[in-house]
């Protein structure tokens, strides 16, 4: 093996495969679930990116709409209550791990017309600096490996209570920094993909100044993306969010919301196989994007028991005062044999005028979790008019 060719594997197995670097030694994934979760590529397009749900447990597709919900749940940008809104979130990430990851969030949002809204974001996910060295450790320079998402969507009201919505994506992962051939017969590249979203929002005010809301969000259905050019392909993080939340006006300055949150990748479960690849419970994973959403209703090898535990859990809570301090709670569980995340979020939030500054603080045991004293920061504009500035 000559050394070009051994240089070229080297580099295949640090940065080729998504977060070969830290996954294959610390068995955390990006998102931060251990190696026992449903495996995806991409799954920064999963975490929560901004301040506020970020310390409701990461609960958000039907609490009241806010330009994130870009994120959370399209269609709640029908209901914005300004004309135009701006937000810019950043996270610190997995900082127990490595020093300087770290997520970076831009949502944008414009309404057409009383019915109609135009929502914009961008999602970078910044794996920090890598040293490039060959086989005989020489410095070949550092390299920043990264993912993107860039995000349209459209949402659009149905009546006073109900909006749908929809949004395009294009996703890139530029985790690889070698191009090669000789040896390995194949070319790395950056992995490339397209995907869309469906979401759903229904409010229903009722008793004095009370509101009800439900929200539904299927993200990422889109191509499976790949790292070469005869490599495999893999599935994105497709998934359903499904959420309530309820809103109590206790008195003039006094705001109460609860809210609830499930999600569900819509991915197949990996089957238990022997030592020779033939399938001994389960059903075979190499499908199709719409089979594998299907399937993933039904193909856990342990059967419904474990359907059910690859269901996570976000109840959350937020306090408003006089429309200007709000107080966040929430809970978010992953089952531990499904990614083993848990943890709780606390987190603030102040309103000035036509800004916003919200905080949020993970509050995991570091012990337990590479998610502990993970924290966001988000600041928003609300400019163009507001409609309506004494709900949220």
């Amino acid at each position: 093996m000559n050394f070009f060719t051994s240089r070229c594997i080297a580099y295949c197995v640090l940065l080729l495969l998504p977060l070969a670097g830290m996954a294959q030694t610390t068995g955390v994934s990006t998102d931060g679930s251990n190696a026992r979760a449903i495996p995806v590529q991409v799954p920064f397009l999963n975490i929560s990116p901004d301040s506020r749900s970020g310390a409701m447990g990461d609960a958000g597709v039907a609490i009241s709409p806010d330009v994130n919900a870009n994120f959370w749940n399209p269609s709640k940008l029908a209901f914005l209550e300004s004309n135009d809104a701006l937000s810019l979130s950043y996270s610190p990430w997995l900082r127990h791990l490595v020093p300087d990851i770290s997520l970076s969030y831009l949502s944008y949002a414009h309404k057409l017309d009383d019915r109609n809204t135009l929502g914009a974001s961008l999602r970078y996910f910044n794996y920090g600096s890598v040293q490039l060295t060959d086989d005989q450790s020489n410095n070949l320079g550092t390299y920043t490996p990264n993912e993107l998402s860039i995000d349209v969507s459209f949402a659009r009201k149905f009546g006073e209570n109900l909006s749908l919505g929809l949004t395009a994506r294009y996703i890139r992962s530029n985790i690889s920094s070698i191009s090669f051939t000789e040896g390995s017969g194949q070319v790395a590249r950056p992995g490339n993909a397209v995907a869309a979203d469906v979401s759903l929002y229904y409010k229903k005010p009722y008793g004095d100044n009370n509101l009800f809301a439900f929200g539904a969000h299927i993200s990422n259905i889109g191509t499976k993306i790949s790292y070469s050019d005869v490599g495999p392909k893999y599935f994105l993080p497709a998934n359903l969010k499904v959420g309530v939340a309820n809103t109590w006006l206790l008195d003039e300055t006094n705001e109460l919301t609860a809210t609830f949150d499930v999600n569900k990748l819509l991915v197949p479960t990996p089957p238990l196989r022997d030592a020779n690849g033939n399938i001994l419970k389960g059903k075979n994973d190499d499908v199709s994007v719409p089979g594998g959403i299907f399937q993933s209703f039904g193909d856990a090898p342990g059967g419904f028991s474990e359907e059910i535990k690859e269901i996570n859990f976000s109840p959350g809570l937020e306090y408003w005062y006089n429309h200007q301090f709000a107080v966040r709670a929430g809970y978010f569980y992953e089952n531990p044999s499904k990614g083993d995340r848990h943890y709780l979020t606390l987190g603030l939030g102040m309103r000035y005028n036509i800004f916003n500054f919200d905080f949020s603080y993970l509050a995991a045991s570091q012990q337990n979790s590479p998610l502990a004293n993970t924290l966001r920061f988000t600041l928003s504009a609300n400019f163009g008019g507001i409609t309506n500035v004494g709900r949220r």
